[in-house]
């Protein structure tokens, strides 16, 4: 941020025959006024800039892996989609079964695994690798604050290349310092939006302390969403991709009393009502490729149009989508699944 006003008090004023020494009162307050303005906007995030430009591709991965066995497929995934020239990778959580393991050995090989890859690699939390954990014996919130010790921790994705994502926990410490998963980043001109949406009926219904982590979370879930659809607005964006681990039961296939996910899927049908461009909205959780339109407009009843839904393939599939954005397209979003290679291809 500039300080403008200010410019005119500098070490020498103008006088008409050249320049002659300020008085140091004068100097002594310039400094103290610049000193005040730099600390009313140190707390001011810096401008998120754009990683790369148009056309570009991606790849979606999620629901992987769940065994020693799966890792090693996902080791040959990783290493095909090296091969490719992608801007990134997104992992839309669940890097282990719903049984676990969740121990700590568990996860440091799943940070090294995704590491290895050439790209840029963003992950965020899925709930078998947290809110399912006490399964196994282990405290949700603990796993939760080891996976983002993990892989939520820096200012940098993951992977060999790495991009700069801006958090919510910088973003807004004072309200939601704890939600470092909480990411976004432009790319190709859309807003790409990380989110800690759970399955397990989004971690609600369990015991009242889970209920608690439940309005918790959502509160900065929503929060972000609404920031994150001002930004795109703000910058003329062409769209944006949201990414989450749950699928949100669009169909309302669940007969549960308390429905973790209500409020979510109204505030992705609001998103794409107000946002009014294409939105992307990415999950895994149920583990087979799926591409639709699930959300209606209230006003006619009819799909709405600018929000399509894809799901990532899941265990025991080890399988990737490829995404692109071409906005000289009529569809802004590019999807296609991509068959991975059989051992010795």
């Amino acid at each position: 941020m500039r300080n403008k006003p200010f410019a005119r008090y500098k070490k020498a004023t103008a006088t008409a025959g050249g320049f002659c020494p300020a008085p140091p009162w004068l100097a002594r307050l310039s400094l103290a006024l610049l000193l005040a303005l730099a600390g009313c906007t140190a707390h001011i995030p810096p401008p998120l800039p754009s990683a790369f430009h148009p056309p570009v591709a991606f790849a979606l991965i999620g629901d992987t892996p769940y065994s020693e066995g799966e890792a090693a497929a996902l080791e040959a995934m990783i290493e095909q989609m090296n091969r490719e020239e992608l801007a990134f990778v997104i992992h839309v959580g669940d890097i282990t079964g719903g049984q676990g393991p969740c121990d700590d050995r568990w996860l440091a090989a799943r940070k090294r695994q995704f590491e290895k890859s050439r790209h840029p690699f963003v992950i965020v939390p899925g709930d078998n690798e947290w809110v399912d954990c006490h399964r196994s014996g282990f405290d949700p919130m603990e796993r939760l604050a080891k996976f983002r010790e993990l892989f939520e921790s820096g200012d940098m994705s993951l992977g060999e290349r790495k991009i700069a994502l801006e958090r919510q926990s910088d973003r807004d410490a004072a309200h939601f310092p704890e939600f470092r998963e909480h990411v976004r980043w432009i790319a190709g001109n859309v807003l790409f939006v990380g989110l800690n949406v759970q399955g397990s009926n989004n971690n609600l219904g369990r015991t009242p302390a889970m209920d608690a982590e439940h309005r918790s979370r959502m509160a900065a879930v929503f929060a972000w969403l609404e920031d994150s659809a001002g930004l795109a607005r703000q910058r003329g964006l062409a769209g944006m991709l949201v990414f989450a681990q749950a699928d949100p039961d669009f169909e309302r296939k669940s007969r549960r009393k308390r429905d973790g996910f209500a409020e979510f899927r109204d505030a992705l049908r609001d998103l794409a009502l107000n946002f009014g461009k294409p939105v992307l909205f990415v999950n895994g959780d149920t583990h087979f490729y799926k591409l639709d339109k699930p959300l209606a407009d209230p006003r006619t009843g009819l799909p709405l149009a600018n929000f399509t839904r894809v799901v990532v393939y899941g265990s025991p599939q080890t399988r990737w989508i490829r995404g692109g954005i071409d906005p000289s397209s009529s569809q802004l979003f590019q999807l296609s699944p991509v068959l991975q290679p059989g051992p010795g291809l």
